[in-house]
């Protein structure tokens, strides 16, 4: 059974958290109004459709910024324990630090596990349906890339020209067992390309050996056949990186199919592993705020206080933007870049609570 402290405490911690949320939210959906309005600014279409893209692309920003918000969260939490004397009030009928920490800690683990099945799911889902309007809107609509269990497919359309290319894998700038069908404005076939090997480092692709099938006859060519795409290397790889638009289930199949591509599928996997350590990480933010404020002399005006947490907001962030550039770079193993921040944070955390029933 909850007791009424620890029911008072989840309430207040609760309230505290729905308010700096419902103000993060208002400054998204603000601040990527202007953004959309100027996107679609050349565009012939309705009003409203900038004020939709924005709706469905802010709780996926939103969950991004969920361990900042828990910790601002945890500082109005504490403020106002600390305003209204409570915590003195508490001590004397035997509640420590420690185990307001405790109630803290669980209630911010058990509401990550929640955004993670309940909003993540709802958030990614919004997301894709905002990269689907989106590209609709596009310039370069006419050319898209899609990983299947059947390899990698492209669109194209250029010179007044149509492609329909498949791949069986990626590796490094090269496509591997590669199928390309040419189709003229109307669709009519004029031929199909067959390669074992072609190169992608830029936009002029480089076709080893290849097999061209065209009216019922087939020419084994000799030398390299170039031909010219709105697609390399490094686009075909950016185009895979909308990782927010899918759902873990999603994700997991996307690894499999990367794997079995052979294209790299360490954006996945270190997606998955933010995704699986998130309510760790919310907890952890919960803690660090609290001992932060606890540690605080109480007689810092509320400013301080805000300025100090978003402060600490961007050192952290960078913190783990440091540690994810080392993963992706190959400096440190993709696990470690994941989880060592949590144990380093963990560690500063577990120093910070020796005496922290004296505050």
């Amino acid at each position: 059974m909850i007791k009424i402290y620890q029911g008072y405490l989840i309430r207040l911690f609760v309230k505290k958290l729905f308010i700096i949320t419902g103000i993060f939210l208002a400054l998204i959906f603000i601040l990527s109004i202007f953004e959309e309005i100027s996107y679609f600014k050349d565009l012939e279409i309705s009003i409203f459709l900038p004020f939709l893209m924005t709706f469905l692309n802010a709780p996926s920003t939103l969950f991004e910024i969920f361990p900042f918000i828990f910790l601002i969260s945890t500082q109005f939490f504490f403020l106002e324990l600390i305003d209204k004397n409570e915590l003195e009030v508490f001590k004397v009928n035997g509640l420590n630090n420690i185990k307001i920490l405790k109630i803290i800690s669980l209630i911010s683990g058990i509401l990550g596990i929640l955004i993670i099945i309940i909003f993540y799911q709802f958030s990614s889902k919004l997301k894709f349906i905002y990269f689907d309007l989106k590209n609709n809107h596009a310039k370069d609509d006419k050319y898209l890339a899609v990983v299947t269990e059947n390899g990698l497919w492209i669109k194209d359309e250029i010179n007044k020209k149509k492609y329909i290319i498949n791949a069986e894998k990626i590796e490094n700038n090269f496509l591997r067992n590669v199928s390309i069908t040419e189709f003229d404005q109307n669709f009519d076939l004029i031929q199909i390309i067959e390669s074992f090997n072609v190169d992608i480092s830029n936009f002029n692709w480089i076709i080893s050996k290849p097999i061209i099938s065209k009216d019922n006859s087939t020419n084994n060519l000799k030398q390299d056949l170039i031909i010219q795409t709105h697609f390399d290397q490094n686009k075909i790889n950016s185009m895979f990186r909308n990782l927010s638009s899918l759902n873990i289930l999603q994700l997991n199949k996307l690894r499999e199919d990367y794997k079995s591509l052979g294209y790299s599928a360490f954006d996945v996997t270190s997606h998955l592993n933010k995704l699986y350590s998130f309510p760790i990480y919310l907890s952890i933010m919960s803690i660090f705020s609290a001992i932060i404020m606890l540690n605080i002399k109480r007689n810092k005006p509320m400013i301080f206080h805000i300025v100090f947490g978003i402060l600490l907001s961007v050192v952290i962030y960078y913190f783990y933007y440091l540690f994810n550039l080392l993963g992706q770079n190959g400096k440190i193993p993709l696990l470690v870049s994941i989880w060592l921040p949590l144990f380093m944070l963990m560690i500063f955390i577990s120093i910070g609570l020796i005496r922290i029933n004296e505050k």
